[in-house]
């Protein structure tokens, strides 16, 4: 009896804690302690993206950047010290940008409701509400995160699925986060806009292998189009490149066209086409409606932005996103 009693504690101890896990961010997290803070953030999005729609691409960037590292917690946000090279000068990072962005809009939360909104929600709703704005997909962000007090170059480094990875180390990095095969196809959509820099894939033009080739699994005339009138020297580091060309400021589903042509600009994005699973995955969406891909592409976001979260008493409410709470 005393066993099965024992057993019974056990597995009421596990129900609390899998409920527990489950309710970790919540829609509407604030609707009592800083009620207006979702229409703070919308608002000042609506009013300030349209001078940079770049910056949409770069928050969905850094919202990934900052999931894949310890969890959603605003780690890519802290800046380095002296005694510590934060994530924010790992090499994946270097060209993230509008941290000043997220900077005013907590400020404008801070002056709401002081302590209250993590810089890990503000990247979240950030990122969500600067895609719709510029005309893409929506997708539910629950909030409830905590923001982290630890930040390390290395780690961003060795998590960050760069663009030269291949197929195998795509599916550990994801995985290793408790994302799928499918996850990995949806969430590279959002390649659909957005730029990129030319140090990120010239190895596939100029040196693929190291002895002066060229990546196979490039299409040829779009390698030499790359070579001839962006990328004319390997190590240019200030031209910029669509990663979508001819529809990087629409949210669509060109990308997963541009794939079956052999003309995905990353190593990364041609790797998807390599395995039958993810193959199977992108014919599928291509097969469907825009907004099929857009319900998709939401169910990977919101799964994302639950990867290791913290919340509860589990790290802090920074009052400033790059720096940790003295």
């Amino acid at each position: 009896m005393g066993g099965f009693g024992s057993l019974g504690i056990l597995v009421l101890a596990i129900l609390a804690y899998i409920a527990s896990t489950q309710a970790q961010l919540q829609i509407g997290f604030y609707s009592q302690s800083c009620p207006r803070a979702e229409q703070i953030v919308q608002d000042f999005v609506n009013q300030h993206i349209h001078n940079a729609p770049s910056l949409a691409a770069t928050f969905i960037r850094m919202h990934f950047h900052d999931c894949f590292v310890r969890g959603c917690d605003a780690s890519v946000l802290i800046n380095s010290t002296s005694n510590n090279q934060a994530e924010k000068s790992a090499t994946p990072n270097l060209t993230l940008r509008g941290f000043d962005f997220i900077d005013r809009v907590k400020s404008l939360l801070e002056a709401e409701c002081p302590g209250v909104v993590s810089c890990a929600d503000t990247i979240a709703l950030v990122a969500r509400d600067s895609i719709v704005a510029t005309g893409g997909p929506s997708w539910n962000v629950p909030t409830g995160r905590r923001d982290g007090t630890i930040s390390n170059s290395s780690e961003a480094l060795a998590n960050i699925p760069p663009p030269t990875s291949n197929f195998t180390n795509l599916q550990r990095l994801f995985a290793n986060v408790g994302l799928d095969l499918k996850d990995l196809v949806l969430l590279s959509g959002a390649h659909t806009i957005g730029i990129a820099h030319c140090p990120s894939f010239s190895n596939r033009l100029y040196n693929f292998t190291g002895v002066g080739d060229q990546d196979p699994a490039l299409d040829s005339e779009y390698a030499a189009n790359l070579k001839a009138r962006k990328c004319t020297t390997p190590n240019d580091n200030t031209t910029i490149v669509e990663m979508d060309p001819g529809s990087r400021k629409t949210f669509d589903l060109s990308y997963y066209s541009n794939l079956l042509k052999r003309r995905g600009l990353f190593q990364s994005d041609s790797a998807l086409t390599t395995n039958s699973a993810t193959l199977a995955t992108i014919n599928q969406l291509l097969s469907g409606s825009l907004q099929n891909f857009y319900s998709e592409f939401a169910a990977s976001m919101e799964k994302m932005g639950r990867i290791n979260v913290k919340t509860g008493s589990a790290g802090e409410i920074r009052k400033q996103c790059a720096v940790i709470n003295s």
